[in-house]
C-alpha cells in the first residue's frame, strides 16, 4: 500500500511540473489539465444520459409489473346445450 501511494505522489509531482514548464496544456491554470477536465465532462453528460434511460427502463418496468400483478376479471364461458 505504501508503494502504491509513493507511485501516486511521484507521478503527481511529475504532472505539476510537465504543467508548469508547459509540456501538459492547462489554459485556466486551475493545477487540473485541460484534458482531463474534457474528460469529466463528457463523463457528466454520458451519465445523464444514462440516469434519463435508466428512468424511462423503471418507469417501463413499473407499468409491465403492475399489468402482471392486476388481476383479470373471468370472461364468461361459453356453454353449449347438450
Amino acid at each position: 500500500m505504501t508503494t502504491f501511494i509513493i507511485v501516486i505522489a511521484i507521478a503527481a509531482v511529475a504532472l505539476f511540473f510537465a504543467m508548469k514548464s508547459g509540456k501538459v496544456k492547462d489554459a485556466n491554470n486551475n493545477n487540473i489539465p485541460d484534458a482531463i477536465e474534457e474528460k469529466v465532462e463528457e463523463v457528466v453528460v454520458k451519465v445523464k444520459e444514462v440516469k434519463a434511460k435508466a428512468e424511462k427502463v423503471k418507469a417501463v418496468a413499473e407499468k409491465a409489473v403492475k399489468a402482471v400483478k392486476t388481476p383479470k376479471a373471468p370472461t364468461a364461458r361459453k356453454t353449449t346445450k347438450k
